[in-house]
This record gives C-alpha cells, structure tokens and sequence, in this order.
C-alpha cells in the first residue's frame, strides 16, 4: 500500500493539485468577477450592495481561515475540510444564484429594489464565502504547503501561482459565455457549483494528509488561535509583516477599481457580458504569459525586483485606462478592431502586474511561515491579501463611483451608481503606496538569502 510520501511527484498528486486548485480558483473568480455584474442586472445597480458584499465576504472568510487553519493544526489533519468545504462550497454558490428569484418582478429596475433581495444575496455571499475559505484557504493552501518539499518546492510554487491566472482566464471567458447576452446566471452558478461538488467528492477518495503532519497543541483552542497575533508571533517577524502590507497595499488599490470593472464595461462602454468576458480574458491570457520567465526570476532569489516590476506594470495599465478610456472611444460591436487596442493594451498591464504580484509576493510569505502554524499563519495571508485590502479598497472605491461622473438617473429617478474612468487613476495612485514597504522588506529579504548563501558555502 502506497504511503502518502509516495503520492509526492505521482500523477495522484498533480492531479489533485490541479484539480483542487482549479476548482477554487474558478469558484473564488465566479464570486469576484460575476456576483457583481449578477447584482446590478438581477437586484439593483447600487454599489453599496456591492461594497456590503465584498466587505463582508472579506470578514468571513478571514475569520473561517483562522478558526479551521487553527483545527486543522491541532487535528493534525486537512483532508476533512478540504472535501466538506468544497461540497457545501458547490451547494451555497447554486443557492447563491437562485436569489435572483427573491422579490422577482422587483428587482434590475433600482426604483423598487428588493430589500430582501439584497439582504439575502449579501448572507448567500457570506455563507459561501465561510466554506469556501474551509476548504480553499485553511484546507487545500495549508495542504499543498504541508506537501511541499525542497525537490518539489520550484513545480509547487508555479503550480500555486498559475492557478489564478487560469481561474480568471477561464472564469472571465467562461462565466460570459455561459451567461450570455441574455444575462442568464443560472447556468453559471449551476455549472461552477456542480463542479466543485465534484472536485470535493473527488477528494474524498483520493486524498491523503502529509504523513509529517501531527497534531500541534498549545493550550486552549482560543489560546492557541490568539498566540499568532501576541509579540512573539507573527509581530516578531518583521519581513513576513513588511511583505504582507506590501501585498495589502497593492491589493488596496486592486479592490477600489476590479470589482467595478464589469459594471464599467457593461453599463458605462457599453459592451455585453460576452465580450466583456472575451476582452478580459485574452488580455489575461496574453498576460499569463510572464509568469514562465517569472518562475525563473523567484528560483534566481529576485523576487523583490519581480514584485516592484509587477507593481510599476499595474500602474502603466491603470494610467491608460484613466487617461484615453472614455465612452464611445471603444467599437462595442466588434471586439476585434484597432479603435480596441488601447483596451486591450491596457487590461493587459493591468492584469500581468496583478498576476505578477500574487505570484511573487505569494511565494515570498508562505515561505516564511513557521512549520508547526501553517494552517494558522493562512489566515495572515488571508488577513493581509484578502481582508484589509478588501474593505479599504472597496469603500474608496464606493466613494469614488457615488461621486463620480458615472452616476446617473434612470427613468424612475433613482440614482444609478455607473463607474468611471476616475477608478483607475485613484487605483494607480493607491498603488504607488505599495513600492514604499517593498523597499524595506526586499532589504531583509537579501539579507536573509545572503546568509543563506554564507552557510551554504561555509558547509
């Protein structure tokens, strides 16, 4: 009988990192890109409902990883979450989409806007995103980490960070496809929620925990959850702080304009979701690309370089889109067409910064984190990539579309929040911010690689 060891570099293996990561990657970028297009044609085009959404969400998820990173370490296990998480994940996104039914009649006009139907589509988000994050965040991450070794550290690290790329490539082309011109997102939340049934009933039979992984116990549950924010732990790692706010910095900025961009697409150029979803996606796929000579550069320990070129790229792409985006500028009607290639230049840069900072700064933090606290030390990313930058950016952000030029009033009078262009600049603007702790960070991150080199040539 084969030992779990064994599973390392076998096909099972691969495949579950595959499979389990594709699956969370397409479901997290379902909720990220297409739950806010989803609200404003089914319940209202209101941002405040997009913002509560995301800023709750944010808080859910956040508190999920820190209570099941902690379980998972003191159980000694993450098969359970991991395959519980994502079967309950799948059910909550379809029952997330049959919202749209709440209040039917009343809702897309934003005159009488159901207040239910809000509220409902807020707690379905909520409660998806809990079990999601169970078996996402604190189950597969925390796995995948447990599972990582020196010879496999390189093909684990490419794999974490292509995954997102593809979720977004796939969801964005995908989800447009499948929704359609007629703005059918039934079939989407049935497709994506059948599938991650699937990937957690898959993982039920063919998933193995680390064999090196035991049970870790200090104290109390709540004691043991507590210690990670106490001066001895994850304060007393200055690097693993500094990096982490690089990354809550850029992801600031992030949230003020992508979870707007769909709408602005749709409702302010005036393309339609399968277009828009074209658009995004071969931008992103062009993008993609960068990350193969990127897995180069992080083996070659430059990572810092990576991450400031990444942040300096996103900033072009936001420039762009702020300075020449403008209504009627773009050819709707045809996606391919030289009055679209500003579009597309720009989404492209926007998207390989973004795709570059998760990859390095992804890399950068999990290598740091202690071996007995993996599950635990998710939450942190979690707090600091997910969090934070989801409730700054997306307030800013709220703001800036209430206030902006976009905003306009329908035929029942009611002020309909349409993004504008000035997203962008706000966002390249917030980026900027994040250049300031990668400095100091990437100063400690070579002393560190130094001295590992020092005691490498010394042995």
């Amino acid at each position: 009988m084969k030992t779990e060891k064994s599973l390392i570099g076998t096909k099972r293996f691969w495949f579950l990192m595959w499979g389990l990561g594709l699956a969370g990657q397409l479901c997290w970028n379902i909720e990220n890109q297409w739950f806010n297009t989803f609200v404003y044609a089914k319940i209202a085009k209101d941002s405040s409902i997009v913002t509560l959404m995301v800023i709750t969400s944010a808080l859910v998820t956040t508190f999920s990883t820190f209570i099941f990173g902690t379980l998972s370490d003191r159980i000694g296990s993450r098969r359970r979450f991991i395959s519980i998480g994502y079967i309950v994940w799948g059910l909550t996104t379809i029952l997330f989409g049959l919202t749209e039914f709440v209040g039917h009649g009343q809702v897309g006009t934003g005159a009488k806007a159901s207040i239910w139907a809000a509220v409902l589509v807020i707690l379905a988000d909520d409660v998806m995103s809990f079990f999601g994050s169970m078996g996402n965040d604190s189950g597969y991450n925390a796995w995948s980490n447990d599972m990582t070794t020196d010879k496999n550290r390189g093909q684990v690290g490419a794999v974490l960070a292509i995954q997102p790329i593809i979720g977004t490539i796939v969801g964005t082309v995908l989800g447009g496809l499948l929704i359609g011109s007629e703005n059918n997102y039934q079939r989407l939340f049935w497709s994506m929620g059948i599938f991650v049934i699937l990937a957690g009933l898959l993982s039920l039979l063919l998933l193995k925990d680390a064999p090196n992984l035991k049970p870790y116990k200090t104290g109390s549950f709540w004691e043991q959850l507590s210690s990670i924010f106490k001066a001895e732990g994850f304060f007393s790692q200055k690097e693993l702080m500094l990096a982490c706010i690089t990354t809550a910095l850029f992801f600031v900025s992030f949230n003020v304009y992508f979870v707007h961009m769909g709408n602005w697409m749709i409702y302010r150029m005036g393309f339609n979701a399968g277009n828009m979803g074209i658009i995004q996606g071969l931008s992103l796929v062009a993008a993609s690309l960068l990350v193969i000579p990127a897995i180069g550069i992080i083996n070659k320990r430059r990572t810092p370089q990576l991450a400031c070129f990444a942040i300096i790229l996103n900033i072009i792409g936001l420039c762009i889109l702020s300075l020449f985006a403008k209504p009627a500028a773009f050819n709707t009607e045809t996606v391919f067409c030289v009055q679209n290639i500003p579009l597309f230049l720009s989404v492209f840069l926007a998207g390989a910064g973004q795709i570059l900072v998760t990859q390095s700064m992804t890399i950068w933090v999990k290598e740091l984190y202690p071996e007995t606290a993996r599950g635990q030390f998710e939450g942190i990313r979690i707090l600091f990539f997910v969090l934070t930058p989801m409730i700054i950016g997306t307030v800013i952000g709220n703001i800036i579309v209430k206030n902006g030029a976009g905003s306009i009033a329908n035929e029942f009078g009611i002020i309909e929040n349409i993004p504008a262009e000035s997203i962008y600049l706000w966002g390249a603007i917030l980026a900027v911010t994040a250049l300031f702790p990668l400095f100091f960070a990437s100063k400690m991150y070579n002393r560190r690689r130094n001295d590992r080199l020092t005691i490498e040539t010394i042995t």
